[in-house]
């Protein structure tokens, strides 16, 4: 990390640590308080494959006192014939286009193993704009998604509802994105 951390100041570039998730119906599990002997019990509709996929970037720029933002994207899958179930290349590059153009400069993009990320597209369009190749963003979904811990919903809109307004609510409390990269024990310092 340290050598991109280098090239990412000599670019001026911003480090982007990008990751997906998603939230079906079902909601996370979590811990609740009920009376002494009565089990609380939360009844949901768990059927069906509806979906709400997520994927996030989660860019700073390594200085003194980093600023880190948070870009995110959602795509629901309501199981509708010849629906997209999930995000295809096109999506990712959609995504780091957005991110160019919202943190105008270079990004050093850092993502994990999946088969998505390896195919021959983007393969060829990180070739083409000489991009180099531990992840703060797990922390942004385990943060939003402790807030849907307990929570009755009726249907996927509302679940894509929800999970939009957490990561907006995230993207305005920089201490809080701050804290999630300083978990990773990265150091947002410059070598």
């Amino acid at each position: 990390m340290a050598e991109h951390k280098s090239t990412a100041v000599a670019l001026g570039a911003f480090i982007c640590f990008e990751d997906e998730a998603g939230q079906g119906l079902k909601p996370p599990r979590g811990r609740t308080w009920g009376r002494r002997g009565v089990t609380p019990v939360v009844k949901i509709s768990n059927a069906g494959t509806k979906r709400v996929n997520l994927v996030a970037l989660l860019a700073f720029r390594p200085a003194a006192r980093p600023r880190v933002r948070l870009i995110h994207r959602s795509l629901v899958y309501h199981g509708w014939k010849n629906e997209k179930k999930g995000f295809d290349e096109q999506d990712f590059i959609r995504l780091m286009d957005a991110a160019h153009q919202r943190l105008h400069a270079p990004i050093v993009l850092v993502w994990d193993n999946l088969n998505r990320h390896k195919s021959a597209t983007i393969r060829a369009l990180i070739a083409s704009r000489s991009a180099p190749e531990l992840n703060p963003v797990e922390g942004v979904w385990a943060v939003m998604k402790s807030g849907l811990v307990n929570l009755v919903k009726r249907d996927i809109d509302q679940i894509q509802q929800l999970v939009k307004q957490r990561l907006r609510h995230m993207q305005y409390r920089p201490d809080l994105l701050t804290g999630l990269l300083a978990k990773t024990g990265l150091d947002p310092q410059p070598p």
